[in-house]
């Protein structure tokens, strides 16, 4: 069986509709009661149209269910996340569940070589992407350099960038965990003014400005966690 799937599936109405079941109410109802959840920035989005390319720093597999919960619905409708094809694409169960729960399309781990096909036509096709271009879950926590592949997308097809810093969900459930902690520790999903490249900005400097400006989100966020230890109520969505 072919790794790169059919493109019908990403835009059709059907897909959309079993994955709104599948996203928000089941797998966001469940991250939102394993978690405490603040959401900044979404005012941010309010002018924003698809398609476009949503980038975060990774260090957890809570980082795409929290990003699509954030997201307004009508803008996560459609949103396909880019998934490592040696992991999520191994198997067939995995993969099922990865295309069901997060619109799944495979990327290789060292950036978007071999499959970039696949996701220019997503954005051809108006398909918004979720795309972390670390390229793999952080160990630590810290973020490592950004790979060019989203940048390189957003140039040639003249799309905005959606920066996204996440906090708290490397704490909350670390690489070679399969669960999040008791407690319910909080987590922060921080959404940036969208971005959009200069004139003759190549794709190297357009990730760098991207990576810099997902430092200062997390920056930021971090900030805001220290100013409110005590936001803790039970599914709590704070707007910043």
């Amino acid at each position: 069986m072919g790794l790169v799937p059919s493109r019908s599936r990403f835009t059709s109405p059907v897909h959309a509709g079993a994955r709104f079941v599948a996203q928000r109410l089941i797998l966001k109802p469940v991250v939102w009661r394993l978690t405490t959840v603040t959401v900044l920035g979404r005012e941010q989005l309010a002018d924003l149209q698809a398609p476009f390319v949503v980038v975060s720093n990774h260090s957890s597999h809570l980082d795409a269910p929290l990003i699509l919960g954030a997201l307004p619905r009508k803008l996560a409708r459609y949103v396909a996340a880019g998934a490592a094809a040696d992991y999520f694409f191994d198997v067939w169960w995995r993969k099922g569940l990865t295309s069901l729960f997060f619109n799944a399309f495979p990327v290789d781990r060292t950036g978007l070589r071999g499959r970039k096909g696949m996701a220019t036509s997503l954005l051809d096709d108006g398909v918004p992407l979720l795309l972390f271009p670390e390229g793999t879950r952080s160990k630590t926590g810290e973020l490592a350099p950004f790979k060019p592949g989203a940048a390189a997308l957003c140039i040639s097809r003249d799309v905005p960038c959606v920066p996204v810093a996440i906090v708290g969900a490397h704490e909350a459930m670390p690489r070679d965990t399969g669960w999040p902690g008791k407690g319910r520790p909080p987590v922060y999903v921080t959404f940036g003014e969208p971005m959009h490249p200069d004139d003759g900005e190549t794709p190297m400097e357009f990730s760098d400005r991207i990576a810099k400006e997902v430092v200062g989100l997390v920056d930021y966020t971090t900030t805001y966690r220290e100013l409110h230890p005590h936001v803790r109520s039970r599914r709590r969505s704070v707007e910043s």
